[in-house]
């Protein structure tokens, strides 16, 4: 970062080097910045491009017009081919390492086969498979020829796979016969999916038990089809804004969104933000704790193209040991290591302490994301985790396939505070009348393009849905988030925008709870919503305590009159409930709106978004109760 700021400064001639002058540099000229950057970063553009961006709006926009590169080829042409591209580890705690030189074989191999089943340019391949080199290989070989890669992980179930797979046409499906997951094998209904899929003409079975043959149908090739082939590794130069691969919203609300990114824009940003904001360098070790239904998995294969060697991890987050992630950073010598807000609050919750354990001597970086990151979990890490290492709380989304607000190595790190926008970045917080707040909440806006964001959603032909969606309110994107922009020049992050309650008439956010009951020592992790009653709402609150506590009146009173000390009247809640679990995406995000829907007894949509249904059993349970 500091290298990229000196450089900067002395190209175009700004005021100083440091963090304010070069963000703003960065936002009021994107034609210099962003082609810098690119120049900075080492993209090799085998056409040049003749325009940085567009002069339409967003989302209309277009970047490096003319340009053509390749993804795959960042991925996979560095100079030390017998450097390990990929470690990846299985649920059963069974390792496989593979080197550059036999990465860009295996991808050159998945290619040719690609070509033989007739996939070209702009056809959907789909994964179902679990986070290993083989979904690795398959995402770089569709790069390599430009088909577009779409991916669902296990264990997502196969009605929520079909809702995304179906909209999108799949030609070819690479998929799983079953994973394991805490030791336990569980087959999958392969026969079902693919018969729910009648796009699908090629399907490789890629066996999940070694012993026992995979059950799958007797027309589908296995994998070995791949492992036989003849590598025939090239890249065929596309535009920047090829599209390389579709994401999906969670889906809590009906259909999932199919969000298309365009490869270049993809590229481009994650090397920003893994080589500048999180100082990932050639030789390092990257991990992330992600399945590859997530964004953050699509995140983590970038980072083969900043050098670094990425462990994919398929296994439970908590097994074989409570402390399971710790210990496998600490074995691959993890130098970056990325989690969820979710996983360090469980890890506080039951008072563990990795440093006692092991010495994770190579980390350098600890990332954060999936929610807000409570003060008290910035504490853990420096206290529990390791005391010299940069934490980099970082939030984004889905949406732009990267972050709009992450770490910084070169500056301080303040508890409960994101360090501060992404450069290139036009980030703002607005107020109800739409003008710019800084020291209170407000909606996250982001003023400037950017080239991660999506080049459109699938199905939507004439863009009304994309703009629906993003900009509601004219030329400016808003997110959803509410967010805060604190004198320290950071960001806070109170949570969703649409999980806003107006007990009362009187409008709160959620967040601005949750970050009163940081001074509850008991409560680990909480979810406000909206009880109907007539015609006003009252807010219920839900609760996960740590291990030896239960909510007794004592406790029911002290988490009412914190919250009223830090807050307001109106954000006391009517009910307090313990349970043990909390709805939850499959990325670990709180669902704030399906809670909601069930405790006012109505239907939840789409119960596949969930990934653990059974705590919005229980929360219905309570209502019973009551």
């Amino acid at each position: 970062m500091a290298s990229f700021r000196a450089a900067a400064a002395a190209r175009f001639g700004l005021a100083g080097d440091e963090h304010a002058h070069v963000h703003a540099w960065s936002v009021e000229e994107p034609a210099a910045f962003w082609p810098f950057l690119a120049e900075f970063c080492g993209l090799r553009f085998t056409t040049p491009a003749r325009e940085t961006l567009s002069a339409a709006p967003m989302p209309r926009t277009r970047w490096f017009d003319g340009g053509t590169l390749n993804y795959a080829e960042h991925a996979l042409e560095h100079a030390d081919l017998d450097a390990v591209a990929v470690i990846s580890v299985d649920d059963r705690q069974q390792e496989r390492r593979i080197t550059r030189r036999e990465l860009r074989t295996l991808v050159g191999r998945c290619a040719r086969v690609l070509d033989e089943l007739g996939v070209v340019a702009g056809d959907r391949v789909a994964s179902y498979l679990p986070n290993g080199v083989e979904a690795v290989v398959v995402l770089l070989a569709c790069a390599a020829r430009g088909a577009i890669f779409t991916s669902c992980a296990p264990p997502m179930g196969i009605e929520a796979v079909v809702d995304r797979f179906a909209q999108v046409a799949p030609k070819v499906l690479f998929a799983a016969d079953g994973h394991w997951e805490a030791g336990k094998h569980q087959a999958f209904e392969l026969a079902r999916l693919i018969a729910s899929l009648p796009s699908v003409e090629h399907v490789i079975c890629v066996p999940s038990h070694p012993e026992r043959a995979p059950e799958h149908p007797t027309w589908a090739d296995r994998v070995d089809r791949v492992d036989r082939a003849d590598s025939d590794l090239h890249y065929t130069p596309l535009p920047f804004d090829h599209p390389i691969y579709i994401l999906y919203t969670s889906g809590t609300t009906g259909l999932p969104k199919c969000i298309v990114h365009r490869a270049g824009g993809a590229l481009l940003t994650h090397l920003k933000e893994q080589r500048l904001h999180c100082d990932v360098n050639p030789g390092d070790i990257v991990f992330y704790q992600t399945t590859t239904g997530w964004m953050m998995w699509n995140w983590l294969v970038s980072a083969l193209a900043a050098g670094a060697t990425i462990l994919a991890h398929a296994g439970s987050t908590f097994y074989p040991s409570r402390d399971a992630l710790w210990r496998l950073a600490d074995r691959h010598a993890v130098t970056h290591f990325g989690t969820s807000a979710s996983h360090i609050h469980n890890c506080m919750r039951i008072a563990m302490r990795p440093r006692d354990a092991v010495e994770l001597r190579a980390l350098r970086c600890v990332m954060s994301t999936g929610s807000p990151l409570s003060p008290e979990g910035f504490a853990w890490i420096y206290d529990a985790v390791k005391s010299e290492v940069h934490l980099a709380s970082i939030s984004g989304g889905t949406d732009i396939v990267g972050c709009f607000m992450l770490g910084d190595p070169t500056r301080p790190v303040y508890a409960g505070q994101i360090q501060g926008p992404a450069l290139g970045v036009d980030l703002c917080a607005f107020d109800e009348q739409g003008e710019p707040v800084e020291g209170a909440p407000g909606e996250l806006v982001v003023r400037r393009p950017l080239p991660s964001m999506p080049l459109h959603l699938w199905g939507d032909r004439d863009g009304s849905k994309y703009a629906a969606t993003y900009f509601p309110r004219g030329d400016y994107w808003f997110h959803g988030d509410r967010i805060e922009l604190t004198p320290e020049r950071g960001i806070i992050v109170w949570g969703r925008s649409d999980a806003t309650l107006k007990p009362g008439g009187v409008r709160i956010g959620t967040g601005e709870i949750y970050r009163a009951l940081e001074a509850v020592p008991e409560v680990l992790e909480a979810l406000a919503v909206g009880k109907r009653q007539g015609a006003d709402v009252s807010v219920w609150l839900f609760v996960v305590l740590r291990e030896g506590h239960t909510l007794d009146r004592a406790l029911r009173q002290q988490i009412s009159n914190t919250i009223l000390k830090r807050t307001t009247p109106q954000h006391v809640p009517q009910s307090i409930y313990q349970v043990r679990d909390l709805p939850r995406t499959h990325s670990g995000k709180l669902m704030e709106l399906a809670a909601t829907r069930a405790i006012n007894g109505e239907e939840v949509v789409n119960v596949a978004a969930i990934a653990n249904p059974s705590a919005l059993d229980e929360l219905r349970s309570v209502i019973r109760r009551t």
